[in-house]
């Protein structure tokens, strides 16, 4: 294995995972959660197919700050996999550049369950602050889905 920091987090869900791919394919769904816990997400589109493009922003509960992150597809196979690049734009993170995240939804008995996995992560420091931010969105992602 490489030295270069990535992230791997997985959750499982209560939901077949056509429903887990639905939420991270739907921009209407994803203003529902795609972003930390106690963060809102008020603005998402999604061009779901190989070479498409999406668009995220997200707000923290306090602050005027609105974090934004954009990417193109690479992989889409729909329940399966979602592959796609990920940057951020106008904050600390877009030091980063481009980075890659694939997002497996696996059969899991009467659930599913997610396996996410963020690479080209340029450093510790920034894979510490990404790991607990993509944990705080799949706990967001888990409270939308109960909703």
């Amino acid at each position: 294995m490489n030295d270069i920091p990535r992230v791997r987090v997985s959750q499982r869900y209560p939901v077949p995972r056509s429903r887990l791919f639905q939420a991270w394919t739907d921009a209407a769904e994803m203003r529902n959660w795609f972003s930390p816990v106690g963060f809102t997400t008020p603005f998402a589109e999604a061009e779901v197919r190989p070479g498409g493009r999406f668009r995220i922003a997200m707000k923290p509960p306090e602050g005027e700050a609105v974090f934004y992150a954009h990417g193109e597809y690479r992989d889409v196979t729909p329940p399966e996999r979602l592959v796609f690049t990920w940057s951020w734009e106008g904050n600390e993170y877009e030091r980063m550049g481009e980075t890659l995240v694939t997002v497996e939804f696996l059969d899991d008995g009467d659930g599913s369950e997610l396996v996410l996995t963020h690479e080209l992560i340029p450093d510790a420091a920034a894979r510490t602050q990404h790991e607990e931010g993509w944990a705080l969105c799949l706990e967001h992602l888990r409270v939308a889905l109960a909703e």
